[in-house]
């Protein structure tokens, strides 16, 4: 039998997503919501195998809900999900003893890898997290790649590093946001990486090291 599921998401789409998702391959969902409260209170009334938790939600954050979780010894292996990679969230989530860290970006594709691992007494960390965590994951020289990068498109990725929007980069620079997307445009060909949302700025948390040296 598969394991029994709760899932809390602030954003619909992701949540409906995983919804159809999960159900479609058979995992029994006993709650969802959008907000960690709600949440924790299924958690206690349900007692599900695994809660699959957004970091940032409204009343309650995701951790918040894992701190409790393990506070009270409950049996509930919870997973996070993140828009960012953040290195404080991140041992905040180590410290409450959470079993699964994936980047909602990728939480389609890696889910149900991770659902078998925790439940299996294991840990899963999306690998592009711990890439950016471990330096040792990753060259440490430049690629040929980001050789090609323009002063200007390394400005604009340096701060795309540091969770800079497009519109704070073209104030920052003084240029249009249209140019910033444009630039970006040109990075994603340049870098050969998925043309996703956040891809990008995954990219460049991932080598901001690298990036730096320049």
């Amino acid at each position: 039998m598969k394991s029994s599921i709760v899932i809390a998401d602030d954003h619909p789409l992701i949540l409906r997503g995983l919804l159809d998702f999960l159900t479609t391959e058979g995992y029994p969902i006993l709650g969802s919501s959008s907000d960690g409260q709600t949440a924790y209170n299924q958690i206690l009334k349900y007692k599900p195998d695994v809660a699959i938790l957004d970091i940032n939600m409204p009343i309650m954050s995701g951790l918040e809900v894992a701190e409790l979780c393990l506070k009270n010894a409950l049996p509930t292996k919870v997973v996070l999900l993140t828009l960012h990679i953040n290195e404080k969230y991140f041992n905040q989530a180590l410290e409450f003893k959470v079993q699964g860290y994936i980047l909602k970006e990728l939480a389609l594709d890696q889910i149900e890898e991770c659902i078998k691992l925790i439940t299996a007494g294991k840990t899963y960390f999306s690998k592009e997290i711990d890439a950016y965590l471990d330096p040792d994951h990753i060259d440490n020289q430049p690629t040929e790649a980001m050789k090609q990068l323009t002063k200007s498109e390394l400005k604009i990725v340096k701060l795309i590093s540091k969770h800079k929007s497009s519109q704070e980069i073209a104030e920052h620079l003084s240029i249009s946001v249209r140019t910033v997307e444009k630039h970006r445009s040109n990075i994603v060909k340049k870098l050969d990486i998925n043309n996703k949302p956040t891809s990008l700025a995954i990219w460049a948390l991932i080598n901001k090291r690298l990036l730096f040296k320049f």
